[in-house]
């Protein structure tokens, strides 16, 4: 199955730029696809994650956090709808963030930031490496944001989940594809 890299921190703002679409041809031995430009990528010929990684580092010109998850993780988790019981409205996103490691500390969910007054960051549910949230479209956002990494004590890069949807819907088209048995 294949594998699903998330890059943290880059393209934004201006800092820790590069284009995931140069990246992505570069890494064609691996058959990577990009999914945007925050350095989301689909990876169909993983390897060794090692070696993937050590492949993703060489290349960059800068030394980022690299979160990798498996394919079939996030197909299960748009099966299981995290979000059924959040009313979608255009003022409020909904959001994925991967942890680095799935044995982050256990916190009682949901938490809002801030604790209290009006809600910037709801963090709504975890499954293993996956956290759930939504958020408001605000300045203050971003700071909340970065606050899943204390929360859980591990390094968490976020996603919205459309971008998900879109990693998942890459995935779902490599399945169905006949597989190729030429010599």
């Amino acid at each position: 199955m294949a594998l699903v890299v998330f890059i943290r921190g880059v393209n934004v703002g201006g800092h820790r730029t590069f284009r995931p679409s140069v990246l992505a041809r570069e890494l064609s031995d691996y058959g990577v696809v990009n999914v945007g430009a925050a350095g989301t990528f689909v990876v169909h010929k993983p390897g060794s994650r090692a070696n993937l990684r050590a492949a993703l580092l060489d290349r960059l010109p800068f030394k980022p956090e690299i979160v990798l998850c498996e394919g079939h993780d996030l197909i299960r988790l748009e099966m299981d709808n995290p979000f059924a019981a959040e009313p979608s409205r255009p003022d409020i996103v909904r959001f994925v963030s991967i942890m680095s490691r799935a044995e982050g500390l256990r916190v009682p969910l949901p938490i809002s930031f801030p604790a209290d007054g009006e809600w910037f960051v709801r963090v709504i549910a975890r499954n293993g490496q996956f956290v759930f949230g939504v958020y408001r479209r605000h300045m203050k956002t971003i700071g909340y944001l970065g606050r899943i990494d204390k929360l859980f004590g591990v390094p968490a890069t976020t996603r919205n989940w459309n971008t998900i949807l879109a990693v998942v819907r890459i995935l779902k088209n490599q399945q169905e594809k006949p597989a190729d048995h030429s010599p």
